[in-house]
Parts: C-alpha cells; structure tokens; sequence
C-alpha cells in the first residue's frame, strides 16, 4: 500500500511539473514579432522618431505592451518600441501585408520563396492601383527549444495567446491610423493563427486575410473578407487534403531520387514532400485568384 500510494504521489508531481511548465510556456512571451526588411527582425526606431511621436501614442503602446507580457518582463519596453516602430512604417502607408510564414513560424520572408513572389505580385498590384503598401513579417517563434516548445502547445490549442497578440497588434494599427487596410496573410501552418487572428478582428472592417495551403487538421472559420486557397491551379494541395499516401509516396521517392521534373513541387517542414503544397505568383491559378480578391476589396484607388 505504501509503494503503491509513493509511485502515485510521484506520478502525480510529475503531472503537476508538467502542467506548470507547459502554463509558463504558453503564457510566457516568446515572439519575435515583426519584421520590415528580410534580414532584421524589426524596424528600428529612431531617437529623433520616437520623440517626435505624440504623448498619446506612446501612452497607447505601453497599455498594449502590458496586455502582452506584463511590466515585469525583460523584453517589455522593447516591445514598446516595437510597436511604436511598427505604427511609424505603417502611418504614411495605405495597405500593410503582415505575413506569417509556415513551419515553426520564425522564417524569414527569403526562406519562403514561393511566398516571396506572391507578396510582390500583390504589392506591385496594389502599387499600380495608387496605393502606398507594404509587406511586414511576423515572426510567432524564437528559434529555439523553448519557442519550439510554445508554438506546439499553442498550434495544438489553436494559438489561444499568439492570435490574440497579433489581432492586438493589428487593431492597434488600425486604430491609430484610421484609413490603413490590413491583409493578414499565411501560408501552410501560418494559415491556422492567420484564421484565428482574423475571427478576433471579424467587425473589423478594415482587416483583410489571404491564405494558402490549410493544414487538413484545421478548418477555417473566418471566411468574410478571406481567401482561401488550397490549389495553386495545376492540382490540389495534398497537405490541404490529408493524402497522407501521396505525401509519402512523394516523400520516399525524393529521397531514393526518383523524382521527376513533372512531378508538382511542395514541402512541409523542409522534408516532407506533398505534391500541390507549392504556391507562387507564377501559377495563373494563385496570381488570378489573388487579383480578383483584391479587385473585389480594393480596386483602383479613389484620388
């Protein structure tokens, strides 16, 4: 009897340590949050920038960066000025693209190729049409074990505390620069907080979504104002779909070599290959999808 009430009082601390482990892993800030230029995970902010930003603002920014992560934290005030940065890039702009990449959710936009293409095309539509846009990344993970460990936990409970963090930052934007419009884009994985993010910010009209590749666990709920391809045009996403067989099929033929060049190109997480999980400006069936959903909610800019 004592052996057996010891090897549960054992099990059960060791439950407790891991519960308590995995809350202060959820609800611990680990982001790295957004980024301007490929290279740099954010944009600086200048002396002469920030002290030029009114009393307000700033104010509004540190309530935010409270929200997020508490004044006690270490990285506080350089979420301050994060966000802070983030407004001064997005002030003078008409359209912000904010990307979220697949995988773990820290690539860079030059390790997503495909992806690359598509948020020029869509820029450069937007530019021709009179509007000033840019693109931002957001980076939801730190490369490391303990970023690794959070976004799992999170993307298993469909990003509870990163959804909410980006719809703030997005609302944020939008409050303080009223005529901005926001497309929150993501592709593979990236799409499941895009989705979430966007059923946060659903009355918010100025909030757009442009998504690719859904994983087959995740169904999409946030549909107004959203598109959602899961077909590039020349076949449709494995991945999307849960055809596990062709993912591995696919997957064993690369590695022995027996690829062939018609084979359609795709890959989740770097090795495993599922044909049709390969999106690009380059396809006609993603570029014309793109710009009819920007012709319907955008259009030529009235001057």
């Amino acid at each position: 009897m004592f052996k057996k009430a010891s090897r549960l009082g054992i099990l059960a601390a060791v439950v407790t340590v891991t519960l308590l482990v995995a809350g202060w892993l959820v609800f611990s800030y680990t982001e790295v949050g957004m980024a301007k230029v490929i290279g740099f995970q954010e944009p600086a902010l200048s002396e002469y920038e920030y002290s030029d930003l009114p009393q307000s603002l700033i104010e509004d920014a540190t309530e935010l960066a409270k929200e997020i992560i508490g004044e006690s934290q270490d990285r506080f005030q350089d979420l301050v000025n994060q966000v802070l940065a983030t407004y001064v890039e997005a002030r003078d702009r008409d359209v912000i693209v904010v990307f979220n990449s697949g995988g773990w959710g820290w690539n860079l936009l030059e390790e997503t190729p495909g992806w690359v293409s598509i948020l020029d095309g869509i820029k450069a539509q937007l530019d021709s049409w009179g509007y000033r846009s840019l693109v931002m990344n957001y980076r939801r993970t730190d490369s490391g074990l303990r970023g690794v460990v959070k976004e799992f936990l999170e993307a298993a409970a469909r990003y509870p505390q990163k959804a909410k963090e980006l719809a703030k930052r997005v609302e944020f934007l939008t409050d303080h620069v009223p005529n901005l419009k926001v497309i929150v884009a993501g592709e593979s994985t990236g799409t499941v907080i895009t989705d979430r993010t966007m059923c946060l910010l659903q009355d918010n009209p100025q909030v757009y979504s442009i998504q690719t590749g859904t994983p087959f666990w995740h169904k999409p709920t946030a549909l107004d104002r959203t598109l959602l391809m899961n077909s590039n045009g020349k076949t449709i996403d494995t991945f999307s779909y849960g055809n596990v067989r062709a993912v591995l099929w696919a997957t064993a033929k690369g590695w022995f070599g027996f690829s062939s060049p018609e084979d359609n190109p795709g890959t989740i997480l770097s090795w495993l290959r599922a044909p049709g999980h390969d999106y690009s400006w380059q396809y006609p069936g993603v570029s014309s999808e793109v710009v009819r959903f920007l012709e319907k909610n955008f259009g030529v800019k009235n001057r």
